[in-house]
């Protein structure tokens, strides 16, 4: 052990002059061996290191600790760090480090776990400069210049006012030429573009990049600020999620790429088209029932489309915003009903419109105002139906544990052609004196 002793003090020399280049040298070893160096090195050295590696890769090489050591060392970082690091640490070393995290490493763990994995809250960082409003020019240049010497440049800092309610963004170029003496209010920019913490990623990408924006702050609905968000973490964090939702509704695999091997791509996609093949069946079923009917009354079979193309349409709209509604964790299971009610008389209230506007078309295209009734009550069940079946699959899905987007569209699908199909051609059958 003695031997040991001046090589080890050497390393602490060196990880307290560059931390990053020796975190740099870590994440190109074996995660195994960067661990047996850390576990080598005192807590002090450590906590310097931490910052400077990804957090997956500091997850890994902390997984091994003992939960003293993991104790210690979350004791000398930033909670926000320290949280971040403690969601990607596997089961079982969350389990043995739980009772060991301090309190407010717990609070940071638990927002993040309130925001969906795809959101802007999952990357969000609270390392920002942040400034009440009636602080000088001259204090926040002094605060400036400290936070520099700690390795902490910014562009931006920020504005408060009150409870930390965003009020404005200073720039640096401002804050140069401005008087010293002048408070932050008179010369802050008060049009403040800001980002909420449930928006999904690519949703915050666009909205960066459109404004060539590099950070933005995120708020809550009352305006307080929660965090700052950079371009380069969306980029970082997004490019491999921000597809698969997409993907899934319309039962492609979520962890499926645009250049997947088609062996892989096959076994991830055919299972639903299979589904989405016998779906389609069962819709023909239904027109079978009908089949006399439609040999009898040609034009019925011009409007079978109609009648199922808007219906799709209606409850894709239903279902858009419903999924929405429970990625941003807008709708609390205590409104479930509520809201499939909701959807189900926008149902009604459209489909009376567009059934009432088609039934005119019919009546004047064909001459005939019953074929026109027809056509506009199989809308009206059809959207109605719509409606309902577009709140209720998401919500179904989520309250058995699913994956609300799991193809939501192919099952959706399934019960507009199905519904309209039949509410249209029944309304012919109740209805056939009056169509010849």
């Amino acid at each position: 052990m003695p031997k040991a002793m001046p090589l080890l003090q050497l390393v602490q020399t060196f990880v307290e002059k560059d931390p990053i280049a020796v975190a740099r040298r870590l994440e190109s070893m074996e995660l195994r061996d960067a661990s047996s160096v850390v576990r080598a090195l005192p807590l002090r050295s450590v906590a310097q290191i931490l910052p400077h590696l990804q957090v997956s890769f500091a997850a890994g090489v902390l997984a091994g600790l003992d939960p003293a050591g993991f104790e210690g060392i979350t004791r000398k970082l930033e909670p926000e760090r320290t949280a971040a690091i403690f969601v990607q640490l596997p089961e079982d070393a969350r389990e043995r480090f739980a009772p060991h995290v301090p309190q407010a490493v717990q609070r940071h763990v638990r927002s993040f776990a309130a925001y969906p994995e795809d959101s802007v809250g999952q990357v969000m960082t609270s390392q920002y400069l942040l400034f009440g409003e009636h602080i000088t020019a001259r204090e926040v240049i002094k605060r400036l210049r400290a936070s520099m010497k700690r390795g902490s440049p910014a562009s931006y800092a920020y504005v408060v006012a009150g409870e930390d309610v965003l009020a404005g963004v200073i720039n640096m170029h401002d804050l140069l030429l401005a008087d010293p003496d002048v408070p932050l209010s008179s010369i802050m920019r008060r049009d403040v573009f800001a980002l909420r913490p449930f928006m999904t990623l690519q949703a915050a990408a666009h909205e960066l990049g459109k404004r060539r924006y590099f950070a933005a702050p995120v708020v809550d609905g009352e305006g307080r600020i929660l965090g700052v968000v950079k371009a380069e973490r969306l980029l970082s964090s997004g490019s491999r999620e921000i597809g698969q939702d997409l993907q899934k509704m319309f039962g492609a695999g979520g962890d499926e790429s645009a250049f997947s091997p088609i062996r892989y791509s096959l076994r991830k996609r055919s299972p639903w088209l299979g589904v989405n093949l016998a779906t389609a069946f069962l819709a023909a079923a239904v027109v079978a029932l009908f089949e006399d009917t439609i040999a009898r009354f040609t034009v019925l079979a011009i409007f079978l489309p109609v009648v199922a193309g808007q219906g799709g349409n209606a409850g894709a709209q239903s279902l858009a915003i419903v999924m929405r509604g429970l990625v941003m964790r807008e709708i609390p299971r205590s409104r479930f009903v509520r809201l499939v009610l909701k959807e189900g008389w926008l149902g009604i209230i459209n489909g009376a419109a567009t059934g009432a506007l088609t039934a005119i078309v019919a009546w004047i295209w064909f001459g005939n105002p019953v074929l026109g009734l027809v056509v506009a009550l199989g809308m009206l069940v059809n959207l109605l139906f719509a409606g309902l079946a577009g709140a209720t699959i998401p919500i179904g899905l989520k309250s058995f544990g699913l994956d609300p987007a799991q193809s939501s569209s192919i099952i959706l699908t399934t019960v507009t052609d199905v519904v309209g199909f039949f509410a249209f051609l029944g309304f012919a059958v109740v209805f056939q004196q009056y169509l010849g």
